[in-house]
């Protein structure tokens, strides 16, 4: 080829190529890749599913006793309607009280895991497996509860509209020089890999 001069068996990179230095952080440590993320964070879901399904099956299945009994139904007398039985409103009411204790619990599960747990290690579960920490950009700040319920509070708020939560998690693909995503720029917050 021209212009390339290439090592005597014919294969690898031209002589004289470096390739790109890796994106360091400004503590030193490398930025965490895309893969490391996602991985970390598919556990962590896990996780969370499991955790989720310890508190809420029992709810779940207290609600379904209670709802059933609630049930609008018919009554019919010698094939005559006489009137419906059961406690239509109740059982509506039952059914917002349901949703509201299971997105509270979910919430409060979700907290703890992503703020208390973050802002005291750095890491969840997924990070911790994968090798990843969460540290402010500022090297000489310590992460805070404050940073970590920012952090938490993006992520919830992109999860509520949809194809945005996609965009906060894709977002670090192209984001220059810190491979942020948009909850880690809204707390000033970067996810490094650390050493083996």
């Amino acid at each position: 080829m021209v212009g390339y001069t290439t090592p005597a068996a014919g294969y690898g990179p031209p002589l004289g190529y470096h390739p790109a230095p890796l994106p360091v952080a400004p503590s030193g440590h490398r930025l965490a890749e895309f893969s490391d993320r996602l991985i970390a964070r598919l556990i962590d879901a896990a996780v969370l599913f499991l955790a989720s399904a310890v508190f809420l099956v029992p709810v779940y299945i207290v609600a379904v006793i209670w709802l059933v009994g609630r049930l609008p139904t018919e009554t019919r007398v010698n094939g005559q309607v006489v009137g419906p039985s059961g406690d239509p409103a109740g059982f509506i009411l039952g059914l917002l009280c349901l949703v509201g204790v299971v997105t509270l619990i979910t919430l409060a599960i979700n907290y703890v895991y992503d703020v208390e747990m973050m802002f005291r290690s750095g890491q969840t579960i997924g990070k911790r497996i994968m090798k990843l920490r969460v540290q402010p950009v500022d090297p000489s700040l310590a992460l805070t509860r404050r940073i970590a319920l920012k952090r938490y509070a993006v992520i919830m708020l992109t999860s509520l509209v949809p194809g945005l939560g996609w965009v906060d998690g894709l977002w670090q693909l192209w984001d220059k020089p810190w491979r942020q995503c948009l909850h880690d720029k809204f707390a000033q917050t970067l996810v490094i890999k650390l050493d083996p």
